[in-house]
C-alpha cells in the first residue's frame, strides 16, 4: 500500500470511528432522556395514586380520565404545567388531610392513664 493510499485509508477510519463515537454519545443523550422521562411518568403515576386514582384525580383537577390515563401511559407528554398542578392538588389534599386528622384527635375522649 502506497503511503498516499494509507493516509486515506486512516483518515476514513477516523471518520467512522468519530461517526461512531457521535452515535453512541447520541444514544446515550437519549436513553437518559427517555429514563428522565419514564422517571417523570412513573413519578406522576404515582401521584394519581395517592389523589384517589384516575377518577378522583381528573375530578379534581377538572382533566378529562382519558387524558390522565394517556399521560399515565406515556402516550401524551406531561407538560411543567401540569405537574404544577399535581403539586398544587397534592399540597390541597394534605392541607384537608391535616384538618381532618385534627378533627378527629380533638373529637376523641382523653384517654386516661390508668389504661
Amino acid at each position: 500500500m502506497s503511503e498516499g493510499h494509507a493516509r486515506a485509508f486512516s483518515r476514513r477510519i477516523s471518520r467512522t470511528d468519530s461517526a461512531r463515537v457521535a452515535s453512541s454519545n447520541c444514544l446515550l443523550r437519549e436513553t437518559a432522556y427517555d429514563r428522565a422521562m419514564q422517571d417523570r411518568q412513573d413519578h406522576f403515576a404515582y401521584c394519581v395514586q395517592l389523589l384517589g386514582g384516575t377518577t378522583a384525580f381528573a375530578r379534581r383537577l377538572r382533566i378529562d380520565e382519558r387524558a390522565i390515563r394517556r399521560f399515565v401511559n406515556g402516550e401524551r407528554p406531561i407538560s411543567d404545567g401540569l405537574l404544577q398542578d399535581t403539586a398544587q392538588a397534592l399540597r390541597d389534599l394534605a392541607t384537608d388531610a391535616n384538618a381532618a386528622a385534627g378533627t378527629i384527635s380533638d373529637n376523641l375522649p382523653a384517654q386516661s392513664s390508668d389504661t
